[in-house]
């Protein structure tokens, strides 16, 4: 039997600032939609193509494209919907994506191989935040968290795409990400308890598997073990989905419901990736391993993005 008959993909991929082109300023000081610098349709189509390929470098090492996959990132639906006209997709894939009130307009979305997933249900999980010392119509917004309900096999699966609050200005957000965390474990815990579905979070946590709040994530408010996160231990292998100066960081994760690791389900654990393909790396200098981005703060580079994709493998209980 062919090997990709015998396993499935699933894949989240912050692909940094995948943006629709600019139309030109009338004024060089002019801010533009995207907030970027002189990105125009060449660069675009070039990001675009660049995203495509990181998926036939997938579908090449894995000898399979993911049934799922989770994005970050991204400024609207349509670069979603034209990356998914692009081999390898070949408009074979579907697309889940909610515009969010974020303040540059990024949003997550979900990719899905419509000859074997159904969407039974989505909807934007959406989170404003006071601003403190401001009057009470003053909010916060971030990017919300897509919720999708899906069918695999006759069995239903609950999907979580996120991308937390930064890490930025001494860790700010940290209150923000602590409050979605806990929302998002509540829900959660009423899926397992209420539904016995299967559950996958995947995203950019802007954590560390190994820091409280992820290892908090996975217990129920009666310490109850409810979830599995594998990156806790693709971190303890030094295996890094993005850099910060000289910091090796795993905060693009896939966490499961314990479903994935009983031998009567139809999908089982296999092993979870950072796929660090070379073609995605940076090389001949001192940043070599690491993703070769897009972006070096406002400086063009024309790469990938400045997060590898991770995956989990998951293997057909036939």
């Amino acid at each position: 039997m062919d090997s990709k008959d015998e396993k499935e993909l699933i894949a989240f991929y912050n692909v940094e600032n995948l943006f629709c082109p600019d139309i030109p300023r009338v004024h060089k000081l002019d801010p533009t939609a995207s907030g970027l610098q002189n990105w125009d349709e060449r660069k675009y189509r070039n990001k675009l193509s660049k995203i495509a390929q990181v998926f036939q470098l997938i579908s090449e090492s894995e000898n399979s494209l993911p049934m799922l996959i989770g994005i970050s990132e991204v400024q609207g639906k349509k670069p979603l919907e034209e990356l998914v006209k692009l081999d390898p997709f070949n408009s074979s894939y579907g697309i889940v994506h909610y515009e969010s009130m974020d303040e540059r307009g990024v949003d997550v979305a979900l990719l899905y191989d419509k000859s074997k997933i159904e969407i039974i249900s989505s909807e934007p999980i959406s989170y404003l935040f006071a601003v403190e010392n401001k009057k009470s119509q003053y909010y916060d917004t971030t990017r919300d968290v897509l919720f999708c309900k899906v069918k695999y096999l006759q069995v239903i699966m609950n999907i979580f795409v996120l991308h937390l609050p930064s890490k930025r200005e001494k860790d700010i957000n940290k209150p923000k990400r602590e409050y979605i965390l806990k929302d998002l474990n509540e829900k959660i815990s009423k899926l397992i308890s209420g539904t016995q579905e299967a559950v996958i979070i995947c995203g950019d946590f802007n954590e560390n598997p190994d820091e409280e709040m992820i290892k908090n994530f996975i217990y129920d408010r009666n310490f109850n073990k409810i979830l599995v996160n594998p990156s806790a231990e693709l971190f303890q292998n030094e295996k890094f989905s993005t850099f910060h100066y000289k910091n090796g960081l795993l905060f693009d994760q896939m966490i499961l419901s314990d479903d994935f690791f009983n031998s009567n389900y139809p999908l089982l654990f296999k092993d979870a990736k950072v796929f660090n393909h070379d073609k995605l790396s940076n090389w001949g200098n001192k940043f070599v391993g690491r993703p070769f981005r897009t972006f070096a703060g406002s400086r063009y580079l024309g790469g990938y993005s400045d997060h590898f994709p991770v995956l989990t493998v998951l293997g057909k209980n036939q």
